[in-house]
């Protein structure tokens, strides 16, 4: 725990100097390799160990996007919030040190798991980025058509909201392989592919909302301020599927 309170304090003291986001980024990922180191296995099962990998990823993910924006203050600020409030949430939940059934013992679920992570830290890093949008004092910008007619409603080509566009990108891609190996796992484990379990609804559910807002950007109207919002309620999608799902319904993903 006393790696969790500096990594906490290293997040918070962040809001006033910066390179303690690095000091944070790097005692929870101590953390996690002692963790792995005393349980002997990939310490991504139960809330403790995977709201960590989730809180180190946003942090680490953070970093490249934060040096491309102008507005950093602000966005490192957020992340600082979000991360903090993670590590919160770490250190008063229990920890999961039994050891694993033989049906999550295969490279299959390692994979599955530690991609799903990484990809629901992408969707946090887009929804804030979303939030400078948003907050964003600059002025909108109107688009010409080809013809010299404006376009409906204001576009504000903003960095923050291309950068946005990116991040959700990189994590539906990384959110779909997860998918991938997360079936194979399924059929390794149970003979099929897909379970109708309350987890897998909402991951589906999850996937067709970021097919559907990659899309989206594609038309004019939904360019600026909508897929900034998009782009949020994504992340509370997402952490509804992660922890909602988890404790509220009952299904066969611990995680």
């Amino acid at each position: 725990m006393t790696l969790l309170a500096l990594s906490l304090a290293s997040y918070l003291f962040a809001l006033w100097k910066r390179p303690l986001l690095y000091a944070g980024l790097i005692l929870q990922v101590v953390y996690i390799v002692l963790r792995g180191t005393e349980l002997g296995r990939l310490p991504l099962v139960g809330p403790h160990d995977t709201i960590i990998f989730l809180s180190a990823s946003i942090a680490a993910f953070s970093i490249p996007f934060g040096f491309l924006l102008k507005d950093r203050k602000r966005f490192f600020d957020a992340v600082m919030v979000l991360t903090s409030v993670l590590t919160v949430f770490v250190m008063v939940s229990g920890k999961h040190n039994a050891p694993l059934p033989p049906v999550l013992k295969t490279f299959w679920f390692e994979c599955h798991v530690v991609l799903a992570f990484m990809s629901y830290a992408l969707f946090g890093v887009a929804a804030i980025l979303g939030y400078i949008y948003l907050s964003s004092s600059s002025p909108a910008v109107t688009d010409a058509g080809p013809e010299g007619e404006a376009l409906n409603g204001p576009r504000r080509d903003s960095i923050s909201e291309g950068l946005q566009y990116r991040a959700a990108l990189m994590g539906y891609c990384l959110f779909t392989l997860s998918m991938i190996f997360g079936g194979i796992w399924a059929y390794l484990a149970w003979g099929t592919y897909w379970l109708w379990t309350p987890k897998e609804l909402w991951t589906s559910i999850l996937w067709t909302f970021y097919s559907l807002y990659l899309h989206a950007r594609l038309r004019n109207w939904w360019l600026g301020r909508p897929m900034a919002y998009l782009g949020i309620a994504g992340f509370v999608i997402t952490m509804f599927t992660y922890l909602g799902v988890s404790l509220l319904m009952k299904s066969s993903h611990s995680f």
